[in-house]
């Protein structure tokens, strides 16, 4: 029996081009290696709508039951949909088979096991890789596959929080880039007086229109027209599984995931006052402010989806959120949700009476950022050894490691780290003025270029 490419098992999933390095003997070989690893008798599978994930599920699936296993069927569903009905029906564990904002020749897989506790490199990845390999022959014994419709259970438990009537009747322009956003908030939106225009709204794996990675701005060029042709109150667009949000305010200007965060910080401290909130050191001040004018505990933890989930457990966070768009809540078993902040920006635009660009205003008028910037610095070693010398040039700062580099000053401060998966350094810049942003992102840059 080959060897599974060993190229497709990353950081925090499986991911690769289909069906050159995953397939569906693939699929089965992981969904059997899963279920060893976690001696599990009941396990959730989901997928995507990309036009593999229907034969790679069932291939999971059939992996499932050879290994003694039960498989619980949710079919096309977001990815958070899967976290949640882990932890909802006491399951054993989950695998969710989607590629997220890849292109569409891509597929892949995410982890978690009871609870929603995500499965990373570092916490059974590689034991289910070594699995998968090992090939182990089928279980004496075979498991069922009971098909699971969530939508019911998914809509009324995303509704429960806020408070649905207090949202009034805003107009919405809600682009899923033809993964499977729409599909599910137009049962979200159902129990709402929103009028919402959807774009882009079937799943289609071929994403006729853009890829579905708002993160890009030229992905983002249909949703920021017809807001403005549709004088909307807002934008919001889905990645392609759907477990992150991206917000246009009511001129079609991209909101960053940092402000978001801000904001639902806020949100959150007004429903569960004195709380902890989490946020990464990319970018810092704006949500550190926010918590401590609204009465919380401000806690910084390194990015990234398993080190998020693992510092909200440890410190009963109610919220943390990332600057790409991945927002984490305590009372959705401590996972990201690409429906729950949709929800809350309504309701707290609908309270506060004001638009999300007014909500919004404040925070770009006081904190300036330069966006998270990527250099190819050829090796890890190179890209360590660049880090060592910006500590040593910027030692007159306060110096933090929580996660990279972190470098505070009294008006400018930047963080740097190492990708985990490509030798790229990832630099951010915030400061109390654009030009000092400016100024101080030329210069870290000019030093990483030239090796320092």
């Amino acid at each position: 029996m080959a060897r599974i490419d060993p190229s497709i098992f990353k950081a925090y999933d499986v991911r690769g081009i289909y069906p050159h390095q995953i397939c569906a003997d693939t699929a089965y070989r992981i969904g059997r290696a899963t279920c060893q690893f976690l001696h599990a008798k009941t396990l959730a599978v989901g997928r995507d709508m990309r036009l593999s994930s229907p034969a790679l599920a069932d291939a999971l699936i059939a992996g499932v039951t050879d290994a003694g296993a039960d498989a619980v069927d949710l079919g096309l569903i977001g990815t958070d949909m899967c976290y949640v009905a882990v932890a909802r029906y006491d399951l054993d564990g989950g695998v969710m088979v989607t590629a997220s904002h890849n292109p569409k020749e891509w597929n892949g897989m995410k982890f978690v096991r009871r609870q929603a506790v995500p499965i990373s490199s570092d916490s059974g990845l590689a034991d289910i890789q070594a699995l998968a390999d090992a090939d182990a022959p089928p279980s004496a014994l075979r498991g069922s596959v009971r098909r699971v419709d969530m939508y019911p259970d998914y809509t009324q438990h995303v509704l429960s929080f806020i408070d649905p009537a207090a949202v009034r009747e805003l107009k919405i322009v809600a682009d899923a880039g033809n993964g499977v956003g729409w599909h599910i908030a137009s049962r979200i939106f159902s129990h709402l007086p929103c009028r919402v225009v959807p774009l882009n709204a079937e799943p289609n794996g071929d994403f006729p229109k853009h890829e579905p990675n708002p993160m890009l701005e030229e992905n983002r060029q249909e949703a920021v027209e017809r807001v403005r042709a549709e004088r909307a109150d807002m934008g919001v667009m889905w990645d392609g599984d759907a477990d992150r949000c991206f917000f246009l305010d009511d001129t079609g200007r991209f909101v960053e995931g940092y402000f978001l965060t801000a904001l639902l910080a806020e949100a959150v401290l007004q429903k569960h006052p004195g709380s902890t909130i989490l946020s990464d050191p990319r970018n810092l001040w704006a949500v550190r402010d926010a918590v401590l004018a609204n009465g919380g505990n401000f806690v910084e933890t390194k990015s990234g989806h398993s080190f998020m989930k693992e510092a909200m457990r440890r410190t009963n966070a109610a919220f943390g959120g990332e600057m790409s768009g991945h927002y984490y809540f305590r009372d959705n078993h401590y996972a990201d949700s690409g429906m729950i902040p949709v929800l809350m920006v309504l309701e707290l635009m609908s309270r506060k009476g004001r638009t999300l660009r007014e909500l919004v205003q404040p925070l770009r008028d006081r904190y300036f950022i330069s966006g998270e910037i990527n250099r190819d610095v050829g090796s890890r070693e190179i890209g360590e050894r660049i880090i060592r010398l910006l500590e040593e040039r910027y030692s007159d700062g306060e110096v933090s490691h929580i996660d990279g580099l972190s470098v505070n000053y009294d008006d400018w401060r930047f963080n740097v780290r190492l990708s985990n998966t490509e030798p790229l350094l990832r630099l951010n810049v915030e400061g109390y003025s654009q030009a000092l942003v400016d100024r101080r992102r030329d210069e870290l840059l000019s030093l990483i270029e030239g090796g320092c």
